[in-house]
């Protein structure tokens, strides 16, 4: 089933065109990697499809409903969750702090923060916590977690939320190698349970093409290649503009 429609995307900034009318989908429990060399347009769909940027023309829906002119927070509450390259924790509050911060947004309750650390979705937060596999960190500040955990706890955050569609922006950046393969494998299999469409970044080649279940390659705005990851890693193109170049 498809969770996330994109068809003819376009945006321009003055004369450059960052997108030039992309289409493709992403299914539920499937992982789709973007990629392409810098300035492809990578971010730009992303902010595009999370509401931080307007397209110029095309359709972008979610299980059949338009996201086009909805603010972020609006496509947020839709259930577009999204991940960062550079984590986004309050370094301050504790790991469960942190999750339970994004449960009582989900509920509205925002004015519940006085009493969180007491009691507030305790319960929910040691749930997600130990679904990402850092429950025992729980009372830990964030400040002090080493940034593998930090992505862990960010996923958490995202996951309460309950996303159809998850975008994850350069999960990996920063981890070392073997934690990025332990993280992939654990957002594929979240993904996979909870029929959740994931749509990721990457630049480390290594983790889209053992990760992903299909890839979309970017190049001056234009999607040039789509498929399995052995189909695009083979297209002669794709090699040309970015598997061949010292970007990959």
């Amino acid at each position: 089933m498809t969770v996330l429609s994109v068809r003819a995307l376009a945006k321009s900034y003055g004369g450059v065109h960052a997108l030039r009318g992309v289409s493709f989908g992403v299914a539920a429990g499937e992982l789709v990697a973007l990629i392409g060399p810098n300035g492809a347009g990578k971010t730009t769909c992303f902010d595009v499809l999370n509401g931080q940027s307007a397209a110029d023309a095309g359709a972008v829906e979610l299980d059949g409903r338009s996201l086009l002119g909805l603010t972020p927070r609006q496509i947020w509450r839709l259930g577009v969750g999204r991940t960062f390259q550079i984590t986004a924790t309050f370094g301050s509050m504790t790991v469960r702090e942190n999750v339970q911060t994004a449960l009582l947004s989900r509920q509205r309750r925002l004015w519940s923060l006085i009493s969180l650390a007491a009691h507030a979705c305790v319960d929910d937060a040691d749930a997600l916590l130990a679904r990402v596999g850092i429950l025992e960190q729980a009372h830990r500040p964030c400040a002090v977690l080493a940034y593998g955990d930090l992505k862990r706890v960010e996923l958490a955050m995202a996951l309460a939320n309950q996303p159809r569609l998850l975008l994850m922006d350069e999960p990996t950046a920063g981890m070392a190698p073997g934690e990025r393969g332990e993280l992939m494998r654990l957002a594929a299999g979240l993904a996979r349970e909870d029929g959740t469409a994931v749509l990721f970044t990457e630049h480390d080649m290594e983790v889209v093409f053992t990760h992903a279940d299909r890839v979309l390659v970017l190049a001056e705005g234009e999607l040039i290649a789509q498929g399995r990851p052995d189909v695009v890693r083979a297209d002669a193109r794709v090699r040309e503009v970015y598997l061949g170049g010292g970007d990959a």
